[in-house]
């Protein structure tokens, strides 16, 4: 039970929160607090870097406050404020300010922040150094400030000098002043005090003013515009990087809270009016051109080029879409659309939050943000909403079932939709403009009834490619692009000539020659047809292609059928070592090496129980296979260490870089391959050679965030962080997977090279386009099997169809194009209606128990389709007493899995028979379930085996609802028993 002392901290800490949020340096005061796990610390500290201190000041309070507390917690609250410079804050805790000390002290801090844009002005290094002598400042604060004035400007430095300031403790204001004087900073004097330059006679043993003394209206001419302070602060905004006028690192400022304060039904405020912005939005005339239709009201397609400017045009119709609303009286909304939560944060915070910000409020909501939560309240509270599509889709989803409060398309007045190529079949941005054609054509009918039609927002589609659909004749590229234009109802696909803003990097295509000598990879495929001679099997195609790969996945599932474990078990090794081929043939041996080394180990592994109460099964097959790499395993790694068998492509690769960051002033680029893993072994390859270290290459890798891999996923804050680093210039050399193709903009970055991966010519467009500085290049380094070259050229002839298929479709008549378009529509409604149909006779099937579920390993039954309940419409659980007595547990030291909803394990559940894994425990509400994941089971469905399940989408079964109250009061009566 907490004392009466413990509720009077807590109060205490309550009362003075929002005072505290501004007093407190987050990264010192938590590197003093002991008591919080690390975990969380770190997702504070991540929230201090992209948010500020005052955003990550309340989650630091909000964990110290957290119950259940240590004894002696408060006192440990005040000394990590105390040791980590925030002795203002720390005193504030022991005894609280006098009201007329703090009063006086707020009034300094509004004084400095209002005239900020001026005092920047100051000899930052002079001043820092007197405030440290002075004790103003401490040491931590001084190497924060001269590094930030080495690295970003004095300018910088000085916005970092005030922030530190003003969060000392009272009285610090007339230290200032005496610093400024002594330092000769007599303008600044001026600007504060209203002081003459040449008031400060030598000599002179006057005290400084209190800011009570100073003359607030007439005196100095700052002071005398007050008035006009956000004048002053809006200036600042133009003049600085977003996010860093604020003296307390994110907290809200004056002109802030005004802002949030503006409604539209004021229409002589400045913010009426359009208001002081970033700078006002001025659009080359091809971008003009393009944005003509949408500041009609038509919905149109922008086909641009990357680093051309579209989504600067997007700001600039949003903008004046909600202007003309807003004149006309009527209430503007728009959603911002994107199909990758990276590119949330980027539109949110160098686009449309800096120019719309004065007059309008933006937010943005990504599948990892909590505000996905609210997200109907944070449509009706903001102007503009930056979000991932399938948020959208499950809000509209939503009002559509009525099951909660969702939105609808009728609440929106413009949805603007990024890299719009993707509005096709399956895609979530197809499933927002099928509702949207729905009642398109609906409100058709409604009018012909007289009936008043459902309003529909605007549609602006963003794109660098339309792509072509795979097709091989002009009439299907045609095709192909009037569907996705028909798919967004747009009135046209705008496009036009860039003129003297065109670039084009210049394209270089490095081809590789074979080994001379392969000893590592023909070791592999000794082994490899040794384990077709054990299995007998007889491959028709070439060790390493990709045709194996397929080959050898479909024996893999055709064996799990058929419960011939001697076959699947050598197919899946077949498969670990046609990847090793594949990975000594892009990136070095012993990566190659280590990754077979590794997957050995972990079958192993699985094969030894954690409490060894029992022996797993051991089967012949897999002993031979497990042998057969021991035998190998030395040679491999001998093989491995030899440099004189390394493939070709990683010495292209290593000179194409030396040479970049050679011949380049500032090189930044990027490096797009294949695979996570391949991403990951070339960083810590170029992080492993010296001869990179010495031309100033700082690299990194960027994968994805799913889970479909092995190999680790980044979250999101991963990604974000090593984004930013790539932005600012910590990180100069990014080695990405297909993640960082689309969208992301980092404008200094000048060459892009495409490591044995070619796709299609969407892709290859898009990442040519990541190129965007001044003299970029773009190159294709070959790789063995990979076939790159030959699709290069491919997707080079696709590009050009594209292009002069999009010509002959805005050559066609409005008439012609129209009538095209609508048979488009009505074709895409009819084959939404009976996939509906479709889905819904699969989702009335009940027969549950006519589902059974094997081990795909040992062809054991596990459960029936009775025995599973699932959680949040997604997690496929079973907690029935036989079940548990199945499988054992596992620690999953290499991947800790998170839910969505926030449920985490890193404990998977295995075959007690035969150590295969078949899902992993996750702890819903204090009850442990085993959640089953469909891929490690062979289904039998009404006496049939399903020969590919990989998915539960694939398994049309309606499973009931996970019983927690039953579960519960299940455990709740067994503890009552043990008891």
């Amino acid at each position: 039970m907490a004392s009466d002392g413990d509720e009077a901290n807590e109060r205490l800490i309550e009362n003075y929160t929002p005072r505290l949020r501004r007093l407190i340096k987050v990264d010192l005061v938590l590197d003093h607090m002991h008591f919080i796990e690390p975990g969380l610390k770190e997702s504070i500290r991540q929230r201090a870097r992209i948010e500020g201190d005052y955003n990550a000041a309340g989650d630091l309070i909000s964990a110290a406050v957290r119950k259940p507390r240590g004894a002696g917690w408060f006192r440990a609250f005040v000394d990590a404020l105390s040791h980590g410079g925030c002795q203002s804050a720390a005193d504030i805790m022991q005894a609280p300010l006098d009201p007329e000390v703090e009063a006086e002290n707020d009034c300094a801090v509004k004084l400095v922040e209002l005239l900020s844009p001026s005092l920047l002005d100051m000899a930052t290094d002079v001043v820092c150094h007197e405030c440290f002598s002075q004790k103003l400042i401490n040491k931590d604060d001084d190497e924060i400030i001269r590094t930030t004035t080495t690295n970003q400007g004095k300018r910088s430095g000085a916005r970092e000098l005030l922030r530190c300031i003003v969060r000392g403790r009272p009285g610090w204001f007339s230290d200032f002043l005496e610093i400024l004087r002594k330092t000769e900073h007599k303008y600044l004097l001026y600007e504060l005090t209203g002081e003459t330059p040449d008031s400060d006679k030598k000599g002179s043993e006057d005290k400084p003013p209190s800011v009570k003394d100073e003359p607030m209206e007439t005196d100095a001419p700052a002071a005398a515009e007050l008035r006009g302070s956000m004048e002053f602060l809006d200036i600042n905004f133009a003049e600085e990087p977003p996010g860093e006028t604020d003296l307390y690192g994110g907290a809200p400022t004056e002109s802030t809270e005004l802002s949030k304060g503006f409604k539209p039904s004021q229409p002589d405020s400045a913010a009426a009016d359009g208001g002081p912005e970033k700078a006002d939005i001025i659009l080359r005339d091809y971008q003009k051109d393009v944005a003509s239709p949408a500041l009609e009201g038509k919905n149109i397609i922008i086909c641009l080029p990357t680093g051309s400017g579209k989504t600067r045009v997007a700001v600039y119709i949003t903008k004046k879409h909600l202007d003309c609303r807003r004149a006309e009286g009527r209430a503007g909304k728009v959603v911002v659309l994107v199909n990758k939560v990276p590119l949330v944060e980027q539109h949110y915070s160098a686009e449309f939050l800096p120019f719309l910000k004065a007059t309008y409020k933006v937010e943005r909501v990504s599948g990892d943000c909590q505000l996905k939560i609210s997200f109907t309240e944070i449509v009706k509270s903001n102007d503009v909403i930056i979000c991932t599509a399938q948020i959208l889709e499950n809000f509209l989803e939503r009002s559509k079932t009525g099951e909660d409060e969702g939105v609808n398309l009728s609440d929106l007045s413009l949805i603007v939709i990024d890299e719009c190529h993707h509005t096709q079949k399956g895609e979530v941005y197809n499933h927002i403009m099928m509702r949207y054609l729905t009642q398109k054509h609906k409100n058709r009918r409604l009018k012909k009834e007289q009936k008043e039609p459902m309003p529909l927002p605007q549609i602006l589609g963003l794109t660098a490619s339309p792509g072509v659909g795979g097709a091989s004749k002009m009439e299907k590229a045609q095709d192909h692009i009037l569907r996705i234009c028909a798919n967004l109802d747009a009135y046209r696909i705008m496009t036009t000539d860039l003129g003297k803003y065109q670039r084009e990097p210049r394209k270089l295509i490095k081809t590789v020659e074979d080994r001379k000598e392969d000893p590592f990879g023909d070791v592999i495929k000794n082994i490899m047809n040794a384990i077709h001679t054990h299995a007998e099997l007889s491959p028709t195609c070439d060790l390493g292609s990709q045709n194996y790969e397929q080959w050898v996945v479909q024996k893999e599932r055709i064996a799990a059928t058929d419960e011939n474990q001697k076959v699947r078990v050598c197919s899946e090794h077949l498969r670990q070592y046609n990847e090793g081929l594949n990975l000594s043939n892009t990136i070095r041996m012993r990566d190659a090496f280590s990754f077979l080394n590794k997957y050995h180990e972990e079958e192993i592994k699985r094969k030894i129980t954690p409490d060894e109460e029992h022996v797993i099964k051991i089967t012949d097959t897999e002993r031979f296979l497990f042998n057969l790499f021991k035998e190998n395993r030395e040679e491999l790694q001998r093989l491995a260490e030899k440099p004189e068998y390394e493939n070709d492509s990683l010495s292209k690769l290593r000179r194409n870089i030396l040479q970049e960051f050679s011949s380049r002033k500032e090189a930044r680029g990027i490096i797009f391959t294949k695979t996570r893993r391949s991403a990951i072994a070339l960083s810590q390859w170029i992080q492993e050679n010296p001869k990179f270290a010495d031309i100033g290459v700082k690299a990194s890798h960027l994968i994805g965030g799913g889970d479909q891999s092995v190999v680790k996923p980044m979250t999101t804050a991963e990604s974000r962080d090593v984004l930013n680093k790539f932005r600012n210039g910590e990180i100069n050399l990014l080695i990405a997977t297909t993640v960082a193709e689309e969208g992301l903009d980092i404008a200094a970055c000048n060459f892009v090279i495409r490591y044995g991966l070619v796709t299609n010519e969407i892709a290859m467009i898009q990442a040519k386009g990541r190129g965007r500085a001044e003299d970029s290049s773009y190159t294709l380094v070959d790789v063995k099997n990979s076939g790159v070259v030959e699709k290069e050229h491919v997707n080079e002839f696709r590009i050009t169809m594209m292009d002069k298929a999009i010509t002959k479709i805005r050559a066609l008549n409005q008439a012609d194009y129209d009538k095209r378009i609508l048979e488009f529509q009505l074709q895409a409604i009819l084959e939404e209606k009976v996939r509906m149909a479709k889905m819904k006779q699969k989702k009335m099937q009940h027969h549950k128990g006519e589902v059974k579920f094997s081990c795909r390993s040992c062809s054991k039954h596990v459960c029936t389709g009775d025995d599973i309940q699932i959680i949040e419409d997604m997690h496929r659980v079973n907690v029935t007493p036989e079940f548990k007595q199945l499988f054992i547990e596992r620690e999953n030291s290499s991947l800790q899995e998170r839910f969505q909803d926030g449920y985490e394990t890193n404990v998977y559940i295995a075959c007690k028979d035969c150590g295969q894994t078949w899902g992993s425990m996750m702890h819903y509400r204090g009850i442990d379930c085993p959640s089953l994941h469909v891929k490690n089971f062979v289904v039998t469905f009404n006496g049939k085996k399903m020969s590919k399940c990989t998915k539960w989408g694939e398994l049309r079964i309606r499973f009931p609802v996970f019983d927690y109250a039953e579960q519960a009061s299940q455990m709740a009566e067994s503890s009552d028993d043990e008891d």
